[in-house]
């Protein structure tokens, strides 16, 4: 998995675009986008027209989307939330990037968004092709001794197939699960939001169509964050 990147999700201009000026704008952008998409309007249209008003860059405008959600969407996703004594000698889907991208910045110090479902999501992208960081095997580690903690029965890790090196991600999440006498399970889809969704087992994801259309779903990284097994960079929008 060679690489040339060196930590996960940290931007030159993230200083500058997330100060205190600037999150205090953005949660006013947050509220009027979540107004619109809570009374039909389109999303795309909804962020330029928001976005435009703010006077928001690409990067701004990222953080918007994943940080706002209609209120309907906010309500559905609260009932479907389950608590962690839920977990305990149960099997769960694990949207896997998902999971293991937000806790690698957040151990890079990148910036992680508290979004108005109280989820917590990043800004970052990996492009079509993951490459491990510095953090990757750190990471992996902390989901493993979590995953552990809940008592959880197995883990079934869903990979996007058409991402290069998920392959290589694949073994390296199934040695390390071996190493450690952990029960995971970890399949390469074309389509792992869906894969996940259609299991009928508890999501592990904070992306929001996962979670709309999972029947139930837990929120790790907020877990992880409330019992100090990681600290974020975090930037409340919601």
């Amino acid at each position: 998995m060679p690489n040339n990147q060196r930590h996960r999700g940290q931007h030159s201009d993230d200083v500058k675009n997330f100060n205190e000026k600037w999150i205090l704008t953005l949660r006013k952008a947050v509220m009027d986008l979540s107004f619109l998409l809570s009374n039909g309007y389109s999303e795309n249209s909804s962020i330029k027209l928001v976005g435009d008003r703010y006077r928001l860059n690409a990067r701004q405008r990222q953080a918007l989307r994943r940080a706002s959600c209609a209120d309907e969407s906010r309500l559905l996703r609260t009932r479907r939330q389950v608590e962690a004594e839920v977990l305990k000698g149960e099997e769960v889907a694990v949207d896997g990037y998902n999971l293991l991208i937000i806790t690698e910045v957040a151990l890079s110090n990148g910036i992680i968004l508290a979004c108005r479902d109280e989820c917590y999501r990043d800004i970052a992208s990996i492009h079509g092709t993951y490459k491990r960081v510095a953090e990757t095997m750190t990471a992996i580690q902390i989901i493993g001794d979590t995953i552990q903690k809940l008592g959880i029965k197995q883990a079934n890790w869903f990979l996007d197939s058409p991402v290069s090196n998920s392959g290589r991600l694949k073994v390296l999440l199934l040695e390390e699960a071996e190493k450690q006498g952990w029960n995971w399970e970890v399949t390469l889809v074309h389509n792992p939001d869906k894969e996940v969704a259609e299991t009928g087992q508890i999501a592990i994801s904070s992306d929001g169509w996962v979670i709309d259309h999972s029947p139930s779903w837990f929120n790790m990284f907020g877990y992880m964050l409330e019992h100090k097994l990681l600290e974020a960079n975090l930037k409340v929008l919601g």
